[in-house]
């Protein structure tokens, strides 16, 4: 199997972007995911992969409940907001404009398409990414929209490189 070939197929699907957030005592968290999908039709079910240098997922950890916020093609701004800092050094939210939704998790007022979900389950099979399986608990769809897809920001440099391992509690929460 060809590594180049693996990459060629999974950026030929084009996967729409997504910014999850969450927050625990008093940190919030926010980052752009692009491995995410529907994982079940009854009950309702979303599964997201989070990476594990990822200050949010660090998060997500201590936290039941996170946030969904499916991003439009008006919104590469907060693509590169929440896909190119790391909220080890950086409150995102603090740069944009949001407010505690269910369960104090903070939902992006620019994002009407949206849900707060539940954690159900996690695996972690030993990559880079875990899969956490959530039920949503509320969802906000503002009508069919075009969404920002993968190929609109393969150009924004991540925050954090992907061989990278942090270990709970997060650096801003040990200040």
């Amino acid at each position: 199997m060809s590594s180049d070939d693996f990459g060629t197929i999974m950026a030929s699907v084009n996967s729409p972007m997504i910014v999850v957030t969450a927050a625990m005592d008093d940190e919030r968290a926010g980052c752009l995911v692009g491995f995410h999908s529907q994982s079940s039709i009854e009950p309702e079910r979303i599964a997201v992969w989070m990476s594990k240098a990822n200050h949010t997922y660090r998060v997500m950890l201590r936290s039941e409940h996170f946030g969904v916020h499916f991003l439009t093609t008006a919104e590469g701004d907060l693509a590169e907001l929440f896909g190119t800092l790391t909220g080890d050094e950086v409150d995102k939210l603090a740069r944009t404009e949001s407010h505690p939704g269910p369960h104090g998790v903070p939902v992006l007022e620019r994002c009407p398409n949206r849900l707060v979900a539940r954690r159900t389950a996690l695996l972690d099979e030993g990559g880079d990414h875990v899969c956490i399986a959530a039920e949503p608990i509320e969802v906000t769809a503002a009508g069919k929209f075009e969404p920002l897809r993968l190929a609109q920001v393969v150009h924004l440099t991540p925050g954090h490189e992907v061989d990278e391992r942090h270990d709970p509690p997060t650096e801003r929460a040990s200040d």
